[in-house]
């Protein structure tokens, strides 16, 4: 199904038989805002099939289809024919694997290969007419699983989600030196390094930060850990674990050393969401990336 006329249908229960179709609607996060585009962008609401106007009164067994305004391509963004690893698509979600030395959105110093463009040209070639919604973002050199939303309302709905609590990644990581195990926690606020506009480092005056980590194995020279944020600052895992003394292997910028893997170690391998509309929970893990394997098989 294509973008271009995004629906969504749903029939009423019997709890909601009576109700006006803007209450109706409303429980299923359809919001003022939306209702308005519908009303003036070129979207409808169909009660069985005919037109109607959120002053509807439905009843049981009605079917009630929501018809979102045409969305529009990204405008500025180049599609590119960059080949995408898709893990999972429905007309709702699509979930793929970004790997490491591209940018998630287009930046001043990578204006093109990112995975946006990618995103872009794979709608162009797909027939999809949306914007690009990318609901969970990773660093241009950290590997993994990527969720987007194919409409608006879609990302409204995850980014919902996002804010409480239930997108949730777990990251694996490979970090310079022994680290204490076989669990932790690394509560320590994050702010911006007044020096730089790119680097994070922990400070009194910084954010609320929260990671989990798991040790999973180690070698004499790296550990190899599983860890999960319990907020979302930007660099946590990787200011969190420089802080404790153990920077990433690869990552540079935080005190980590190049010699033996070209970026930070570190790769976002499970991705577990609500799905929007089914509202069945969704699981998919991916692998640790062959840089990442060769770094333990090698030490």
């Amino acid at each position: 199904m294509s973008n271009q006329n995004f629906s969504l249908t749903w029939s009423v229960s019997e709890e909601d038989s009576g109700s006006l179709l803007r209450e109706f609607l409303s429980k299923y996060d359809i919001s003022k805002r939306a209702l308005t585009d519908i009303k003036f962008k070129g979207g409808l609401i169909k009660v069985n099939g005919l037109e109607v106007t959120v002053r509807e009164r439905i009843k049981t067994g009605d079917s009630v289809t929501v018809i979102f305004p045409p969305e529009q391509a990204s405008e500025g963004l180049l599609p590119e024919p960059i080949p995408l690893l898709v893990r999972y698509e429905d007309e709702f979600v699509l979930v793929v694997v970004k790997p490491p030395s591209m940018n998630t959105i287009p930046s001043r110093e990578h204006p093109n290969g990112s995975l946006a463009n990618g995103l872009a040209g794979y709608y162009k070639k797909m027939g999809i007419h949306a914007t690009i919604h990318i609901v969970t973002r990773l660093d241009r050199d950290t590997s993994g699983l990527v969720l987007i939303a194919k409409h608006r309302h879609i990302h409204h709905l995850l980014s919902e989600q996002q804010k409480s609590g239930q997108v949730k990644r777990r990251y694996q990581a490979i970090a310079e030196g022994l680290v204490n195990g076989p669990k932790g926690m690394i509560e320590a606020p994050i702010g911006r390094k007044s020096t730089s506009i790119i680097e994070r480092e922990v400070r009194e005056d910084g954010r609320y930060a929260c990671t989990l980590f798991e040790v999973l194995a180690q070698t004499e020279t790296y550990t190899f850990l599983n860890l999960e944020l319990l907020t979302g600052r930007t660099h946590q895992i990787r200011v969190h674990m420089a802080h404790i003394g153990h920077p990433l292997a690869g990552d540079d910028l935080y005190g980590g050393h190049r010699e033996m893997i070209a970026r930070q170690a570190l790769h976002c391998f499970e991705l577990k969401f609500l799905h929007p509309f089914t509202k069945k929970v969704m699981l998919l893990q991916e692998k640790l990336p062959q840089d990442m394997i060769h770094l333990l098989d090698g030490n």
